[in-house]
């Protein structure tokens, strides 16, 4: 934790995970971009909409680097070697082709938070609040 209590973002240990879970099933990870972002470093002659699909599986790109501030590799497009950046903010999403399993990613500063407690008194969940849903309960099964 940092000196102002907040966490690092969760984005690249989600998709570090993601990644090696798709390619352990033997599925194709994809990466969207959003590539109008800064810094990012992307084959422009395929981006549409200001987006780009990347293959990120180990098959298509070599040194993939998915580091805590973006996510760096090299690949050949439509023949030609490229060296790829993409800040971690940039990285949209990451599923599986096949299947589309996988996670999207809100706008940074929105993940990684908790909804807001509107109710700083309790929960609003028990009798005194109003509320009409039972706290779950852990019971002892022998």
């Amino acid at each position: 934790m940092n000196e102002q209590g907040n966490m690092s973002s969760s984005r690249p240990y989600l998709i570090r995970a993601l990644h090696e879970w798709i390619s352990d099933n033997q599925f194709t990870p994809y990466l969207l971009v959003d590539a109008e972002q800064d810094d990012v470093s992307v084959p422009r002659q395929f981006v549409q909409d200001g987006k780009i699909v990347l293959n990120i599986s180990w098959d298509a790109v070599r040194e993939l680097n998915i580091g805590n501030d973006g996510i760096e590799f090299n690949a050949r497009f439509s023949g030609s070697p490229m060296h790829v950046t993409v800040p971690i903010n940039a990285a949209l999403a990451i599923y599986a082709r096949e299947n589309g399993q996988g996670m999207v990613f809100v706008a940074e500063g929105d993940d990684d938070q908790p909804p807001p407690d509107n109710n700083p008194e309790g929960s609003g969940n028990g009798p005194e609040s109003g509320g009409d849903k039972k706290k779950p309960q852990l019971k002892l099964v022998k």
